[in-house]
């Protein structure tokens, strides 16, 4: 048993306290004294220092600690929680914007597949992909040990950048996680996506980072086009609102003001 110290929200506030994480439950102290059984975990979600832990009767528990407290807690919960999981070896980055990282290297943990999320674990290492992040799944060739290898290439979104991770397994085990990982990110697919010349190119200066005001500029277009364009392609899930931008006129007040102190400028 090991015992992690913590912040645990509780009727509207957060509380200090010790919980206790056993080989198959996690145990939280009075006030809130409640015995959580890990299999009873199907998700887990991380912001900053803020873990969320979702039950599966959909109850959650929120919970705040240092780094290395909120590390052990994790590991305990995607080794033993309700989740599709295997042993293989993963090299995650391996490829950053199409260009190959000269020290990634394949490493032996623990692939856990939760409602949201992906996660790559070793005894020192956890690494998230929030599925809303995946871009593409594929099976694929990778030279290993100087031998053409089968693994499943995933892509996804990392700081707004497109990054490759790799799983290597043994091929029945790998032809088994990417059907499971097509069929979750199923959503992705572009089907139906009927974006015309003026969408896609858009689409690709917003993918190359330009703002409105430069793609407005660049295409001679009016704000209202470029907005049409983007609610197309936030109705199609393949864009989100970063930030809505605001265009104001002046009352009557703000006219008289104007006015004053021009006349006042002018004297």
């Amino acid at each position: 048993m090991v015992e992690a110290p913590v912040k645990i929200r509780h009727n509207d506030g957060w509380i200090n306290c010790k919980i206790s994480l056993e080989d198959e439950q996690i145990i939280i102290p009075a006030p809130v004294s409640q015995t959580i059984p890990l299999k009873s975990i199907v998700d887990l979600q991380e912001k900053k220092n803020t873990l969320t832990i979702i039950l599966k009767n959909a109850t959650e528990i929120r919970l705040v600690s240092v780094e290395k407290v909120l590390f052990v807690i994790k590991h305990r919960i995607l080794m033993k929680c309700s989740a599709y999981r295997l042993m293989a070896f993963f090299m995650s980055p391996a490829i950053r914007g199409g260009v190959l990282i000269t020290n990634a290297v394949w490493e032996k943990g623990a692939i856990v597949v939760l409602k949201s999320d992906i996660w790559f674990v070793t005894q020192n290492k956890q690494i998230c992909i929030p599925l809303t992040d995946v871009s593409g799944i594929e099976m694929t060739k990778r030279e290993v040990d100087e031998k053409k290898q089968d693994v499943v290439r995933i892509d996804h979104l990392e700081d707004q950048g497109l990054v490759s991770s790799f799983v290597l397994t043994q091929l029945s085990t790998l032809q088994i996680l990417y059907s499971f990982l097509s069929e979750i990110t199923a959503g992705l697919s572009v089907e139906g996506a009927d974006l015309d010349s003026m969408d896609q190119q858009i689409a690709m200066l917003v993918y190359s980072g330009m703002d409105s005001s430069t793609i407005q500029n660049m295409l001679q277009l009016k704000f209202k086009d470029i907005d049409r364009i983007y609610d197309k392609l936030i109705n199609l899930n393949m864009a989100e609102v970063k930030e809505i931008r605001r265009e104001i006129h002046l009352t009557a007040k703000g006219v008289r003001y104007i006015t004053e102190a021009t006349k006042s400028g002018t004297n």
